[in-house]
């Protein structure tokens, strides 16, 4: 066992976990907080992704106790008060379907589209796709997913 203190959605977490407990395990069963999906768990479909320290991140690869110190960002971290421009806009856009890769797609798409502006790169739609390149959606097509981002992007 090893306890583990850390920032989620801006609230201090500390809790005792087994070594061998990954991220996913950890938000899902002992946070309670279950818009991290687990899709695969070898780290393929990217349902999982959250933001480690502002950074995107498959929480399904990631050991809970190797992120002492963190500060982690879930889709229920993301809207504050309202949604989040990237929530908003794949509703808006009809950037889901089932909705179960949603979370992880629109928080890999808040860090792609935060990494394109701070570097000053245009955020294409080819490039929109090869970062996505790690998500996996069943339903979509993609092409909705890519309008959304390109929506949001305009307003981050």
């Amino acid at each position: 066992m090893t306890k583990i203190k850390m920032t989620v959605n801006g609230k201090a977490v500390s809790r005792d976990v087994p070594d061998e407990t990954l991220l996913s395990e950890f938000l899902r069963e002992n946070l309670r907080l279950t818009g991290t999906h687990v899709g695969c768990d070898t780290s393929q479909c990217g349902a999982c992704v959250v933001h480690v320290n502002g950074k995107a991140i498959k929480s399904c690869s990631t050991l809970a106790a190797s992120l002492e110190g963190a500060d982690i960002t879930t889709i229920e971290g993301l809207a504050n008060g309202e949604l989040h421009p990237m929530q908003l806009a794949f509703t808006n856009n009809h950037g889901l379907q089932c909705g179960f890769c949603t979370p992880g797609m629109i928080m890999t798409s808040v860090d792609m589209v935060g990494r394109y502006k701070a570097a000053g790169k245009e955020l294409t739609s080819e490039a929109i796709r090869n970062e996505l390149e790690g998500n996996i959606c069943r339903c979509t097509g993609y092409h909705n997913i890519v309008r959304a981002v390109k929506d949001a992007a305009s307003k981050m």
